[in-house]
């Protein structure tokens, strides 16, 4: 028997999002709103990685993420690897970078922030890295990214 074979189909064309934490999938699924598409959709939660040991990974077909959608992918996944596939073939691979300021995505802890009683959309700056850090602008108050809660 081959080990080596692949546990996932290769797409035609689109977005493979690599490495992603294990667990962490069905969030970027939900950042990326694949549900309601009509693309085809491989999602590989906990597989086997040299790298990290276990890893998530999702392929969409005939679809291209976004800047924007892979700052949010950042946010939840740092060791994530975009690659976007041409008729099988790989044209671009690269990892994502976690964005300096993040608008409208987290939603602030602090029930005193002010967004948290009118209608202030939220604005968060990187604090730190690692682990990963953020600042609400507002606030100030600085919060580790499991803290807080995310809206897409």
């Amino acid at each position: 028997m081959n080990k080596e074979k692949l546990k996932v189909d290769p797409i035609k064309n689109g977005t493979v999002i690599d490495h992603i934490i294990a667990g962490k999938a069905l969030q970027v699924a939900e950042i990326l709103n694949i549900g309601n598409s009509d693309n085809e959709i491989m999602l590989g939660l906990n597989l086997l990685s040299r790298k990290m040991g276990k890893k998530d990974i999702i392929k969409i077909e005939n679809r291209e993420i976004t800047k924007q959608e892979a700052n949010s992918i950042a946010l939840i996944s740092p060791t994530a690897t975009l690659i976007i596939i041409n008729e099988y073939k790989v044209i671009k691979k690269f990892g994502i970078v976690i964005p300096k300021k993040i608008k409208n995505h987290i939603v602030c802890p602090n029930s005193n922030c002010i967004t948290n009683i009118e209608q202030v959309k939220t604005k968060f700056e990187l604090a730190g890295n690692n682990p990963i850090e953020v600042r609400c602008f507002y606030c100030e108050k600085k919060y580790y990214i499991e803290e807080v809660k995310f809206s897409f």
